[in-house]
């Protein structure tokens, strides 16, 4: 009877301790948002499904800077706006990846210095996912087939080329010096890579039985969002991992800067929860994104933004 009221007691303190929050800011923007990273501490970079990449100055509260890409046309041969699927940003670099609208192959390009040139295009035939700066010279790239490699932008040529999983691609994410890259796919397992060499340093399985949809690594950790309605972490140096269970698929996941935090999109009304990776327990629920989100940022312990398929930012402040 004891260990009964002792369990529930616990169980109200950690219901109890999951604080709701409202945003304290929604950011409209001209496209879905299909990605969308944080640049120098105060810019969001985000890539939308209108052949458009907006920044956003989060100090200044406004957009600032606009570029756009050629549309495509289709299958049919209609023109539509491309989708720029993955962008990123290095000293004074902005790198845009989108579908070339030929074949499923990918085009990439970067521009600078108000210019934009492609560094890839439907004739190169790379089924590319998703791209990020390593340095200002060498973009890292994942495969749809699951491969990744280290593109010279000077050359054009690949650096290395590397089969990490017969599953196909779903996600990738950098660690703050972008030292490591953590890798997740259809099968569940995520892999830990250093970005210059394409050297495996983990095999992360166990927590996720099931397509990880999106991943994010910090420090010693990693986070994953699974089709198996799991929010599941991993020490990548030891291994040891465990899983919180959510009502629905988990479509985006992330850790802040200290990796003590991450929050996950874990049910259908698009709330995030926050848990305290250290205690095992929620600390927050985040509320008021309006679409199915795709991306969440930490830009410090206490501030979160969130996209998703609509065309809104959503921004919180937690404790």
């Amino acid at each position: 009877m004891m260990r009964i009221i002792i369990a529930w007691f616990l169980l109200m303190a950690g219901a109890m301790a999951a604080q709701t929050h409202a945003p304290v800011q929604e950011v409209e923007t001209k496209g879905a948002v299909k990605d969308m990273v944080l640049a120098a501490g105060d810019r969001l970079i985000v890539g939308t499904g209108q052949s458009l990449l907006q920044v956003y100055d989060y100090v200044q509260k406004r957009f600032v800077k606009e570029i756009r890409i050629p549309d495509i046309k289709d299958f049919m041969g209609d023109t539509i706006p491309a989708h720029v699927s993955s962008v990123d940003y290095m000293d004074g670099r902005y790198l845009l990846l989108s579908d070339s609208g030929k074949g499923g192959y990918s085009d990439l390009r970067i521009h600078e210095n108000n210019v934009t040139k492609q560094i890839l295009g439907a004739e190169d035939q790379k089924a590319v996912i998703k791209a990020r700066f390593i340095d200002k010279d060498h973009v890292l790239l994942g495969y749809l087939s699951d491969e990744v490699s280290l593109l010279d932008l000077r050359t054009k040529k690949e650096l290395y080329l590397k089969q990490l999983n017969e599953s196909k691609f779903s996600d990738f994410a950098l660690n703050a010096d972008r030292s490591l890259a953590a890798f997740s796919c259809e099968s569940g397992e995520i892999t830990v890579i250093e970005t210059r060499t394409g050297k495996v340093v983990a095999h992360l399985s166990g927590q996720n039985v099931d397509n990880v949809f999106k991943v994010d690594i910090k420090k010693e950790y990693v986070v994953g969002g699974g089709k198996d309605r799991r929010a599941s972490w991993y020490n990548w140096k030891s291994g040891k991992g465990g899983y919180f269970q959510a009502s629905f698929m988990v479509y985006a996941a992330a850790l802040s800067p200290s990796a003590e935090r991450a929050a996950y999109a874990m049910d259908e009304n698009d709330d995030i929860s926050v848990y305290d990776l250290r205690l095992g327990s929620k600390i927050a629920v985040l509320k008021g994104q309006k679409s199915t989100i795709n991306t969440i940022i930490f830009k410090n312990e206490q501030t979160v933004f969130a996209a998703g398929d609509g065309k809104r930012i959503t921004i919180w402040k937690i404790k």
